[in-house]
């Protein structure tokens, strides 16, 4: 279940007789004004009830608490988890930061406070049960209090195999895994050592060789859908797309969150308009 916006509630603003103007044309605006505030404030009456009614069905524990998870709405990264009650999840909703409940000091907390890397959120998610949270946002810097991007960085297996080193690898889904490798290889590429020999360092210190094979795979890609060739060749062509393109990216210094990131300021505007604004 996902859970929209709103504006933060406003109360309702009177205005005293002694601004009324009673000229026609002045008197009407002044009436104007009360009806289109009083009509603003019965919207927002009707979200707080709303908001109260969600609030109701969602299911507390017996502390009245909820497990509250924060993603990153561009990387799919989770960034941490905490606890929240009716309050926290409340004030998420009007204020669009990330918010959470204490246990330990037993009082609300929203994330960045002291830091300033607060979490905005984009959108609230609550699971089939009702029982646990996603805040979906973006993070304004490092999530973690150690300094890390997130805080899950120690991976199982690596201290199943060596309990005494505690490695620090973020935990990273598939093209945000091939992004690493693809920066150790850039990094290797500058190094004394340089490492072993790699496609991938070819491709980053031959812009020519890199440029070739981005067209020649996007042309290939296209060959799938004009020779009608099955689904498999097709997702096989797209991944030599995405690989090349995003060693074409780290040569640049940019990012695949940055990507991301304009994909989705890109929804709420039609294909024809995006590529309108282009051109002026």
């Amino acid at each position: 279940m996902s859970i929209s916006y709103s504006p933060s509630f406003q109360p309702l603003k009177v205005f005293p007789k002694s601004n009324l103007n009673y000229s026609s044309g002045a008197l009407t605006l002044k009436r104007c004004n009360v009806v289109a505030c009083m009509k603003k404030s019965h919207e927002h009456i009707s979200l707080e009830a709303k908001v109260d009614f969600l609030l109701d069905h969602v299911k507390w524990d017996d502390k009245g608490l909820a497990v509250a998870i924060a993603q990153n709405v561009d990387t799919g990264a989770v960034l941490m988890q905490g606890f929240a009650n009716r309050e926290a999840l409340s004030t998420t909703i009007s204020s669009r930061k990330a918010t959470f409940y204490s246990r330990s000091r037993s009082s609300l907390w929203t994330k960045g406070e002291t830091s300033n890397n607060f979490i905005n959120v984009f959108d609230v998610f609550l699971d089939c049960d009702r029982d646990s949270i996603i805040y979906l946002g973006k993070p304004d810097g490092p999530t973690c209090h150690t300094g890390s991007e997130t805080c899950y960085y120690t991976p199982v297996d690596e201290l199943l195999k060596n309990p005494e080193v505690e490695k620090n690898e973020l935990a990273l889904t598939t093209l945000y895994a091939l992004e690493s490798t693809i920066n150790q290889r850039k990094a290797e590429t500058s190094s004394s050592s340089n490492g072993k020999p790699s496609w991938t360092k070819r491709l980053l210190l031959d812009d020519t060789l890199l440029c070739s094979k981005i067209r020649e795979e996007a042309d290939e890609l296209c060959r799938t859908l004009e020779q009608n060739e099955d689904n498999g060749r097709t997702a096989s062509e797209m991944a030599d797309v995405l690989y090349h393109a995003m060693v074409l990216l780290s040569l640049r210094g940019v990012k695949l969150e940055e990507v991301m990131q304009v994909l989705r300021q890109r929804f709420s505007k039609s294909g024809i308009e995006e590529k309108n604004s282009r051109k002026s």
